[in-house]
């Protein structure tokens, strides 16, 4: 399997793809697609900090909550968020939030696939910039490419992956900010997204031959049944939509090189006034270079188009070595595989790269100070009772869920 989201030139079909990652600060882009506001992350994603997204890909979540028979006005106030945040989809949330908010949200409805209904009601448009990226594009390829390239101008705290690995191409999303909530609900309304954009570029004769869940699998899984209509796969390694690579090729009805080249010219000038830390460019590709045992320091050296020993240099400049980074990213996988999936210990140390699972323990109880085992009990535990808390919460205010 390839990675398209580090650097890697590949080709298919005598088409070369190159994707190389720069990730910037999140940006807010008004209708007439001129900059209206910029935000800088108080903190890289590695690092735990939170970094703000456009509402764009959340703005259904009112007409999801009425549909359902809550008060949206009513649920928001009670994280504190105003209607009003949902009106315009270039307004800007805090991913903790946004993640904060989906967890309320599930536990004052009881809908336990919300974050599917949410994101079923976005596409190419709720991107802004990005998504005029992706639509004046030649092909399906160029478009993923583009997409794996600029999703940074939505936010920071996520990544779109695209990889090819034989006949199969796999559509990806990843969360990398730490602590973040409702991280099953996140990714759920993601790859509802990712599957309206793939369905709006390659028509209706284009399906999934199957999604990827890295999360367990819902009490009900029939509202997923109905809208991805392919074989579902949960407690799987990461988010994905897998479909044939034939695709790849297939050509787009709007194709404006002019207009695309200004789009691209114009994120490019903001990338070079705001280019991210060079630690964060190499923790940014190593989570997916984990996933597909190529996370060695001479591959990611290879990616950047530097010697190992640069990589090394360039890293030590930083206060950081890579031995650091790659634990770092190590853990925070573990921790999201743990308590998100119901992949055993076992299976959690293959996928990070460990020869076995006493390694992998030895490894996780140093980070965490606690085994596996152990941190995923506590953590789940730990989890029901804030989201217990919150309802609670809520209903001590005298609200109701139901008009």
């Amino acid at each position: 399997m390839l990675n398209l989201s580090g650097g890697v030139r590949l080709t298919f079909r005598d088409t070369v793809w190159t994707v190389r990652d720069a990730p910037v600060e999140p940006i807010s882009i008004m209708s007439d697609s001129k900059l209206h506001s910029a935000h800088r992350p108080s903190s890289a994603p590695g690092s735990g900090g939170d970094t703000m997204l456009r509402i764009g890909a959340t703005t259904g979540l009112p007409a999801v909550l009425q549909s359902l028979g809550a008060r949206p006005a009513q649920l928001l106030a009670e994280v504190g968020l105003d209607l009003s945040l949902f009106d315009n989809p270039d307004n800007l949330i805090s991913f903790a939030a946004r993640g904060r908010l989906l967890e309320h949200c599930v536990a004052r409805t009881g809908c336990q696939h919300l974050g599917l209904l949410v994101g079923q009601r976005a596409g190419l448009e709720s991107l802004g910039l990005v998504g005029s990226l992706v639509k004046y594009s030649p092909d399906v390829g160029t478009a993923l490419q583009s997409l794996v390239r600029f999703f940074h101008v939505h936010t920071r705290a996520a990544n779109v992956t695209a990889t090819v690995d034989g006949q199969l191409a796999y559509f990806g999303y990843q969360i990398k900010q730490t602590g973040t909530a409702a991280t099953d609900q996140v990714a759920d309304g993601a790859l509802a997204v990712l599957l309206n954009i793939l369905r709006s570029l390659c028509g209706p004769g284009w399906k999934p031959s199957q999604v990827c869940f890295a999360h367990r699998k819902p009490d009900d899984i029939e509202p997923f049944r109905q809208f991805f209509r392919a074989p579902l796969l949960f407690n799987a390694e990461q988010n994905a939509l897998v479909f044939l690579a034939d695709w790849l090729t297939h050509r787009l009805p709007v194709d404006d090189p002019e207009l695309r080249r200004q789009l691209t010219e114009h994120v490019d000038r903001i990338e070079a006034h705001h280019p991210d830390s060079f630690p964060d460019q190499v923790r940014s590709v190593l989570r997916m270079a984990l996933l597909t045992d190529h996370a060695d320091a001479g591959h990611i050296a290879s990616l950047f188009s530097i010697h190992r020993r640069t990589l090394n240099r360039r890293l030590n400049e930083d206060g950081i070595s890579f031995k650091v980074l790659l634990d770092e990213v190590r853990y925070e996988i573990a921790r999201q595989t743990l308590l998100d999936t119901a992949l055993q210990v076992g299976d959690v140390a293959a996928t990070l790269g460990y020869a076995d699972a006493s390694a992998f323990t030895r490894a996780f109880r140093r980070w965490s100070g606690a085994a596996p085992a152990a941190w995923r009990s506590a953590a789940r535990r730990g989890a029901t009772r804030k989201a217990g808390s919150r309802a609670v919460g809520a209903r001590d205010t005298g609200a109701s869920a139901n008009p």
